[in-house]
């Protein structure tokens, strides 16, 4: 008969070096180790004594002896039927086992505490005799272990525990891969008796020093867990994203994203203009020139009057060097300095905030696209992302019922997106179709365009038209008809497009939200074009009595006013009046599906009103702070009561990044030349302003140089870094080269973990067939023992009638 396979346990008798140091033992992958060096010994073991594993069937060996030599024998299905003997190899495998035996822990963990007592100072084994070692050697570590076997593992486990300190037992406790009951029940065994304790307490100091370590440990621990669910809590809207996740899915949900991240922005943007000139000027007003006009009400759509003569615009701010007295007036009226003062040059301050505060932006703006673009193209395993999500996204730590609601949401929302992505991936299309869809996109795409174009002439000729009735700042109620027609056509032209893209009937709604964004962009960022030429080209020429950079802050403050109120407009009338026709009449489709491109469209195009106006109004990114929150709450309150979840879902992967490179590339980088050329080229106003005796905004730092040149040759190395590395060509082009080399390291840095992981998952398909090929090999030396063992036995049985036969036929 052949005998079972036991596992032993063997606990090192000599000791070892204390130089050499010991792995700790509180890693779990060194119990897998150890699990692996034991079944290595154990299968040493078994070929040096020659036994078998497993009694076969008689006559299972002939059976596959013609064929299952060169591989295994196939079940119905076509999977492989192993041999019992093999099948308990497999099963003795770490990866099966680690999960599983818990006296296989519980005996390794009993060696490693026997280690660390013997390192404490206790008598070693080699001292003691031979029948007094506690020793596994009678006991076998197989995977089914009796309850008996296990119980007496447990006990010389909590023998061992209660032998070693306080610390070094809850340390190891914590190590192990065991259930918390568990290492519950092992640290209530291993607590010393009652009466031992009261004799532990008399030891002196070092118990009592030891409890109040403990206690300080553990009162620190729970003091960074509050403050760690003190800081979730501090997450703007982290409850609600989830919800809005869970009910409508990620694609919605990367529009409240998005303007999560505006808000960020606008925030890093708005503190150094605080800080260096809203703060700096408030604090010393200059003098006022005239009567300041009393407060009205209709400065709040407008922009003008009262908000004239504050921090608002560019024309209050001062030309003065400030914090200090001002002495007689030169050059122009432009005020000096005195000696002994401390100096702010508010019009340098003014120009190089400005300028700080947008390298800052577009240093953002480009860290989070690579680092959206890595985060959202980075490649991972399809294959079981089904099953991953079905049985692994339950977060067992949820006990309300409203978290476990939303979590419920959440997994099914995901699953319907997975589902959704898969079906479209096996959706294929005859040659017929896709010509006639291209016919059709070429089209749609004209008449698209041809509307831009028709938005564009409207919006250039009524421009013209109010440069021509030469509209005095008094009537601010006809400021108003430019922006009106403006957001007329950014309201009415994405309906039309919307409409038209009913005729294509995209196959993914992925490809449909990209197609309909990109039209929107095309018809904004063109009328923005025409309106930034009519500030700086028209509007400049007509307002030279003027402040015309207040005007054109003005302007930009009055459109995105007015872009806000038709947001608003546009919630109520088209998704709140939908919602309401669609619940007294029952046979239409039910509620309006939240427009992922107009949306996220209007908040591009706000913040580059905002990026635009920064130079002209320090102010505009508070205001836009202020419509970004209003927006948030309001979007929110429309989509739960007045919309549902998409029809077809999917899966917005890639649309985080696809809004940060719209964002950064035709919105910021438009609104930097649009500025860039404003500094440069245009002359400010002679009568507002901290550059009215200038002729550009640039010479600010010229002047300030020629100031430095002449206070002496102790900072002549100011005026040396303004004329090689300001005012020269050459660091810009060097800053847009390494900019664009961050971006391509970026996408090389991403293409590189895609090759890996696809080198990664090919290697993992490798393994399993080397695994495979092992298992058919050990299959099949199996199968010749056994053949041999019933050929011996065979032999020895049959030959008498063998001969017999023989004898007879002769």
């Amino acid at each position: 008969m052949s005998r079972s396979l036991a596992f032993v346990l063997n606990v090192p008798e000599t000791p070892q070096d204390p130089e050499d140091q010991e792995p700790s033992p509180y890693d779990e992958s060194e119990v897998h180790d150890s699990f692996h060096q034991l079944i290595q010994e154990q299968s040493r073991w078994v070929a040096e004594e020659g036994l078998e594993l497993q009694q076969r069937v008689p006559g299972a060996g002939a059976l596959g002896a013609s064929g299952s030599d060169r591989q295994a024998l196939l079940g119905p299905e076509g999977a492989p039927v192993y041999s019992t003997a093999t099948l308990h190899i497999l099963a003795s495998m770490p990866s099966r086992t680690i999960g599983r035996s818990r006296g296989a822990i519980l005996s390794q963990y009993y060696s490693r505490t026997v280690r660390l007592r013997r390192r404490a100072g206790r008598p070693q084994l080699r001292d003691v005799g031979r029948s007094a070692r506690p020793s596994l050697r009678l006991y076998d570590l197989e995977l089914d272990p009796a309850v008996l076997e296990e119980d007496e593992k447990r006990g010389l486990l909590v023998k061992e525990l209660q032998g070693l300190t306080v610390a070094q037992r809850d340390h190891m406790l914590r190590g192990m891969p065991l259930s918390l009951s568990e290492k519950r029940c092992l640290r209530e065994e291993s607590r010393p008796p009652r009466g031992k304790r009261r004799a532990w307490g008399h030891r002196g100091l070092l118990s009592c020093c030891s409890q109040l370590r403990d206690s300080c440990i553990l009162a620190s621990h729970n003091l960074g867990l509050a403050l760690l669910s003190g800081l979730q809590a501090l997450m703007p809207w982290h409850y609600a994203l989830k919800r809005i996740g869970g009910q409508f899915g990620s694609s919605v949900l990367s529009y409240f994203l998005f303007l999560k991240t505006l808000l960020a922005f606008n925030t890093l943007l708005l503190l150094p203009l605080l800080a260096f000139i809203v703060g700096v000027q408030a604090a010393f007003p200059p003098a006022p020139s005239g009567s300041v006009p009393a407060f009205r009400g209709l400065e709040l759509l407008t922009g003008g009057g009262r908000f004239t003569h504050t921090v608002m615009y560019y024309g209050y701010y001062s030309n003065a060097t400030l914090n200090q007295p001002c002495a007689s007036p030169r050059d122009g009226g432009q005020c000096t300095p005195e000696a002994g003062g401390l100096p702010y040059n508010m019009p340098l301050a003014y120009l190089f905030t400005v300028g700080v505060a947008f390298f800052i932006t577009c240093i953002t703006l480009v860290y989070s696209m690579s680092h959206s673009f890595g985060e959202s193209y980075r490649v991972g395993s399809t294959s079981g992302v089904h099953a991953i999500t079905v049985f692994c996204s339950w977060d067992y730590k949820v006990t309300q019922k409203w978290a476990t609601r939303l979590q419920h949401d959440n997994i099914r929302t995901q699953l319907k997106e997975l589902l959704a992505e898969g079906q479209l991936r096996q959706r294929p299309r005859r040659a017929c179709g896709r010509l006639r869809q291209a016919a059709v996109l070429g089209l749609v795409w004209l008449l698209c365009l041809g509307t831009t174009l028709a938005c564009a002439l409207a919006v250039y000729s009524f421009s013209e038209l109010v440069l021509q009735s030469r509209v005095s700042a008094e009537r601010d109620g006809v400021l108003l008809a430019l922006p009106l027609v403006v957001c007329l056509l950014n309201l009415g032209a994405p309906y039309l497009f919307r409409v038209l893209a009913t005729l294509e009937r995209h196959d993914s709604p992925v490809l449909e939200v990209y197609v309909a964004i990109c039209r929107n962009l095309i018809l904004k960022m063109v009328i923005l074009g025409i309106l930034c030429y009519h500030w700086l080209g028209r509007r400049v020429g007509t307002l030279k009595d003027q402040c015309w950079e207040d005007f054109v802050g003005q302007e930009l403050y009055r459109l995105m006013v007015m872009d806000f109120i038709f947001t608003l407009l546009d919630t109520l009338l088209g998704e709140l009046v939908w919602r309401l026709i669609s619940e007294k009449r029952s046979q239409r489709k039910g509620k309006p599906e939240f427009d992922i491109a107009g949306n996220v469209l209007e908040l591009i195009y706000g913040q580059t009103l905002t990026w635009l106006g920064v130079l002209f109004s320090p102010l505009l990114p508070a205001m836009q702070i202020i419509k970004l929150l209003f927006l948030f709450y309001v979007k929110k309150t429309s989509l739960m009561a007045n919309c549902q979840a998409p029809r077809r879902p999917w899966k917005a992967s890639h649309m985080s990044t696809v809004f940060i490179s719209l964002l950064c590339f035709p919105s910021f980088l438009g609104a930097a030349i649009f500025l860039c050329y404003a500094i440069w080229q245009v002359k400010p106003s002679s009568i507002c302003g901290p550059f009215r005796t200038l002729d550009t905004m640039y010479e600010a730092g010229k002047v300030w140089v020629r100031h430095l040149e002449e206070a002496g040759p102790r900072v002549s190395w100011l005026s040396w870094i303004h004329r090689y590395l300001v005012e020269s060509a050459f660091p810009i082009y060097l800053a847009s080269a390494l900019l664009l080399a961050v971006i391509y390291l970026n996408i090389q840095v991403v293409k590189g973990q895609r090759k890996v992981i696809c080198l990664l998952k090919e290697q993992l398909s490798n393994e399993g067939e080397d695994k495979i090929f092992l298992i058919n090999k050990l299959q099949r030396i199996y199968e010749r023992k056994e053949r041999s063992r019933v050929g011996r036995t065979e032999e020895a049985v049959t030959p008498p009638a063998v001969f017999t036969d023989d004898w007879d036929a002769q």
